[in-house]
């Protein structure tokens, strides 16, 4: 029985569109999902509180069906 799942993303803001594309299909390979991936991208935005230097990440959006 598969169940629906959400995965936020946050990526380094510094990456192009590109990078951030190619890590996107490296996670999804690992998930397993049975249907097709929805992707809700958010962009660039200014995190609620520092990671080390880093004020802002790309925020993506991820929704799928998978087995538990």
């Amino acid at each position: 029985m598969s169940r629906e799942y959400e995965a936020v993303y946050i990526f380094d803001s510094a990456l192009e569109d590109a990078a951030i594309a190619e890590k996107l299909e490296k996670h999804h390979a690992l998930l397993g999902a049975q249907d097709p991936i929805t992707l809700d991208h958010w962009g660039r935005r200014q995190l609620a509180y520092k990671i080390g230097p880093k004020e802002t990440g790309y925020y993506v959006v991820a929704r799928f069906k998978a087995e538990g």
